[in-house]
């Protein structure tokens, strides 16, 4: 009874060995997206009063888990029996993405007309607030869930072939990571100037090693957060981009002369740019209607 017990645990003890070592090589594999994810999220995350910004960042979080929630099963249930299903969704997923970024350089150059004109100097109301802020959840979580999808389907193709419990915890561990981490560190980043305002009032002096580090902090966040549109944007097209050269058999090796970033950032554009076409036009044939 005592050795198989003991043998239970050796046994244990080496599926948790491989799952380490998998789950080392699948976030070398995903840290890409992760990046990109920890991007676009943190432009996100931006925007809000300093005292509304954890409860949206919070409520993105929520999200994002839920996100995780439904697409583990599926992917696992998909994998296993209508593979072609991933590459479908991805491509989907990665259209939408095209579109958010090509529509954020096209707002960039030719912003909304009321968008020039609904310039008001009237503080918003509460209402007007809380509308703008569950607006912008919903559309952090949507853009979340796509980018959830790339980061699970490309975790489980390095353990594809492996027994399905080692599959599940390998892939869990990935999205974990990817919730806890990259909201984590968007925390971090959109509470900077508050940890730089304490970091001044710690000290009385006038030039002080703290006052000088909270100085740099405060001065600093309005810089990282506007260079956070720009990179979330680009970050955008590179995950469509790289969702369609490697999902897509036309596009297998096109532009070989090109770096690869490069590559996958105008295949994302040229995609973005007919989407937002296509979604103008139709915006259009509906408002005359």
């Amino acid at each position: 009874m005592a050795s198989g017990f003991f043998a239970l645990l050796d046994d244990i003890a080496a599926i948790m060995d491989d799952v380490a070592v998998m789950s080392k090589f699948a976030a070398k594999k995903t840290a890409g997206i992760l990046g990109d994810d920890l991007a676009v999220n943190a432009e996100k995350a931006s925007g809000f009063i300093s005292s509304r910004e954890l409860p949206v960042l919070w409520a993105i979080a929520k999200g994002s888990f839920i996100n995780k929630v439904i697409i583990l099963p599926i992917a696992f249930l998909l994998s296993a029996f209508l593979p072609v299903a991933v590459i479908i969704i991805l491509v989907l997923g990665g259209l939408y993405l095209a579109y958010e970024g090509a529509e954020k350089i096209y707002e960039y150059f030719f912003p909304h007309e009321h968008a020039k004109h609904e310039i008001s100097l009237e503080p918003l109301t509460e209402e007007q607030i809380l509308a703008f802020e569950k607006e912008k959840i919903k559309s952090a979580i949507v853009t979340d869930f796509i980018l959830s999808v790339e980061i699970v389907i490309i975790a489980l193709g390095t353990v594809i072939g492996k027994p399905i419990l080692s599959q599940i915890m390998v892939v869990s561990i990935i999205a974990i990571i990817a919730t806890v981490g990259v909201y984590g560190i968007v925390a971090l980043i959109v509470r900077m100037d508050e940890a730089g305002l304490k970091l001044i009032s710690m000290s009385t002096k006038e030039r002080s090693f703290s006052k000088t580090i909270g100085n740099i902090l405060v001065q600093a966040l309005p810089k990282v957060i506007k260079s956070l549109s720009f990179i979330g944007t680009i970050a955008l097209l590179l995950v469509a981009g790289g969702i369609f050269v490697h999902n897509i058999d036309f596009l297998h090796g096109i532009l070989p002369q090109l770096p690869a970033i490069v590559t996958e950032f105008l295949i994302g554009l040229v995609f973005g740019g007919i989407v937002l076409g296509i979604v103008t036009l139709f915006k259009k044939i509906i408002g005359k209607k």
